[in-house]
């Protein structure tokens, strides 16, 4: 019986979101997540995509670690026939959120790889140790299966010198790792792929300039299939205005704010990732309420979104300047899949760049790819909806084939 069958895990510090998909044609299986992972209220949420499958199932009942949390998912896996012992399932595919520089492509875990994402924490407090402990939870429960790290900062290594570094003392950086190193890349990579094939052509001959517009949000510039620049930097606070972060700010904010306000690195960092951004500048963070409220004459949501969209037009011009000739933009994840006012007022006032919309094509709701500029505009401008799981599965998936064939 032919493996086949890749499961994605993306392990947070108390969740676990997962999805099982079979790569004959990167069909989903079951979707799932655990939440809140050690506390009493703990939740499970499984739904089955087979054909004669039941609907979503849910679980709430304490679930103490990461370890309980697998257990469960493998139960409810094979309750649907799909169990994790299947000769069917290839690998378990694990996003990893910081590769560092080591880490240019999805790798085979063992005790050294781990060993390296284990040094990257201090890049990555919030996340790696996470992705750590979901790897041997998974590990301990199929150690005869291959693992695979697929890592957000991948697609981002292939930057050039000029856009990666920082102008400070090298010798200063190099020692405590800081560059830019990028996030979101798993979007970004299958994105820009998706792009092209929109537009009929090889990813090898195509410049995008891809926008992910989430809670998180970040900008690159990719060409010919490589990322040229991108707007998070060492962390995913650097760039564009976000849900929560404020996105590019003077530094000599945060040495102004020590001094004149008596404020900690602690009280800085929970400012800028938790409490700026769009809810620091009108109070909400969903970009659905924030219109709402323009709608309503609201002049601090208004300015917000001003704000947001201006940095946004900011990096699409930086991005047009560093690729050169540009062949689309494409807009995902939640908002730029879904705000249609944002792509809009993002591309308006652009047309000398050769940036038209559509706009009713640019007001209609889809699930799939489409775009949404005119027809005579020289530069595409696309809607492609995200998929992390697929691009993680297909990554994993190509990895573990190739090991099998030698």
């Amino acid at each position: 019986m032919t493996a086949t069958r890749v499961l994605v895990l993306n392990s947070g510090s108390s969740s676990v979101k997962y999805q099982l998909l079979d790569m004959r044609g990167g069909a989903r299986l079951a979707v799932g997540l655990v939440e809140r992972i050690g506390e009493e209220t703990s939740r499970l949420v499984h739904t089955p995509l087979l054909g004669d499958a039941g609907g979503k199932r849910e679980r709430t009942a304490p679930i103490a670690d990461h370890a309980a949390a697998l257990k469960a998912v493998a139960e409810e896996l094979a309750a649907d026939g799909l169990g994790l012992d299947s000769p069917r399932l290839a690998a378990i595919g694990h996003r990893v959120v910081h590769g560092g520089l080591r880490f240019t492509e999805p790798t085979v875990i063992d005790e050294e790889v781990l060993a390296e994402v284990e040094r990257l924490v201090p890049l990555a407090p919030l996340h790696n140790p996470a992705n750590i402990t979901g790897i041997r939870t998974a590990q301990a429960l199929r150690p005869d299966l291959p693992q695979v790290a697929v890592f957000d900062t991948a697609f981002h290594t292939t930057m050039p010198e000029s856009a990666a570094r920082y102008a400070i003392d090298t010798e200063t950086a190099d020692r405590h790792l800081i560059r830019r190193y990028g996030f979101h890349g798993t979007s970004h990579a299958y994105v820009a792929r998706e792009t092209a094939r929109l537009l009929g052509k090889d990813p090898e001959d195509v410049n995008v300039i891809v926008l992910h517009l989430g809670n998180g949000a970040s900008a690159s510039a990719v060409a010919g299939g490589r990322c040229v620049d991108t707007s998070m930097g060492l962390t995913p606070l650097e760039g564009l205005v976000m849900g929560t972060r404020s996105g590019d700010i003077d530094p000599a904010v945060t040495f102004h704010l020590m001094r004149v306000a008596g404020m900690s690195t602690d009280d800085i960092d929970v400012l800028l990732n938790k409490k700026s951004g769009l809810v620091g500048l009108c109070g909400d963070n969903d970009m659905r309420e924030i219109r709402r409220r323009i709608d309503a004459g609201d002049e601090r949501a208004q300015l917000a979104f001003d704000i947001y969209i201006h940095r946004l037009k900011k990096y699409i011009g930086a991005y047009y300047a560093v690729l050169g000739r540009v062949d689309a933009i494409a807009f995902t994840a939640g908002v730029g899949e879904n705000a249609a006012p944002v792509r809009e007022a993002a591309v308006s006032g652009l047309e000398e760049l050769g940036l038209a919309l559509d706009s009713g094509l640019n007001a209609e709701r889809s699930d799939g790819a489409r775009l949404v500029s005119t027809p005579y505009a020289r530069v595409a401008v696309a809607v492609v909806p995200t998929d992390e799981e697929l691009e993680i599965a297909r990554q994993t998936f190509a990895l573990v084939s190739e090991n099998a064939l030698g």
